[in-house]
């Protein structure tokens, strides 16, 4: 069994319809800790002793978070800017994360259709996401395709509980090592196709 930090950053939660259900379908879980970063630094500033401590004792890593100009809210910037640091977390001596899985979990505003290189934002989501790509694979992580919920301005809440629920779904299956990782990658996102990464193995929890 893995252990899993979900780092969630979210500057306006009170608001939030997506993200919010996310985080709500994930929290009773077993070896899964929800660290709220604008919750526990108001003020930006980031113990960084305390952050490599958590990141050491987890083996999933988890950045949920709304997909803000194309990248990360401000906090989750500065946690990687502080937290990340050079001979720890890489360099020839910063090995304290390798091996160790990363997951990017995102919502967005804009719909699918949007985020191809013929849509309104010109670029795919995991074009978008390579700065967090590269920042994994300079950390000697395993980068995983990204959880991506979309079209959020539309979205029904039948959606939404169902989106929760794969959530829900990969968290376990990442936490208790049943998703087939090869299959996964295939996809852009990983909740794609579910049955696919899951090869048939029941997730409970």
């Amino acid at each position: 069994m893995r252990h899993v930090l979900i780092l969630f950053a979210h500057p306006a939660f009170e608001r939030s319809r997506v993200q919010r259900r996310l985080l709500q379908a994930v929290q009773d879980l077993p070896d899964v800790t929800i660290h709220d970063l604008y919750e526990a630094y108001p003020n930006f500033d980031i113990d960084i002793d305390h952050e490599q401590r958590l990141l050491s004792k987890h083996d999933v890593i988890v950045l949920q978070h709304p997909f803000f100009w194309y990248s990360v809210p401000a906090i989750l910037k500065q946690w990687e800017d502080l937290a990340l640091e050079h001979g720890w977390a890489y360099g020839s001596q910063g090995n304290a994360l390798s091996g160790k899985y990363m997951l990017t979990a995102i919502s967005t505003g804009g719909a699918a259709a949007a985020y191809r290189r013929e849509g309104h934002n010109r670029f795919t989501i995991r074009e978008l996401l390579a700065p967090i790509e590269q920042t994994a694979m300079l950390c000697k992580m395993i980068y995983l395709p990204p959880f991506v919920v979309h079209g959020t301005h539309l979205i029904t809440d039948a959606e939404i509980a169902a989106e929760a629920a794969a959530y829900r779904q990969i968290i376990i299956g990442l936490r208790d090592d049943l998703i087939n990782l090869e299959a996964a990658r295939r996809f852009t996102a990983i909740n794609t196709d579910l049955e696919a990464i899951f090869a048939g193995e029941e997730v409970r929890g």
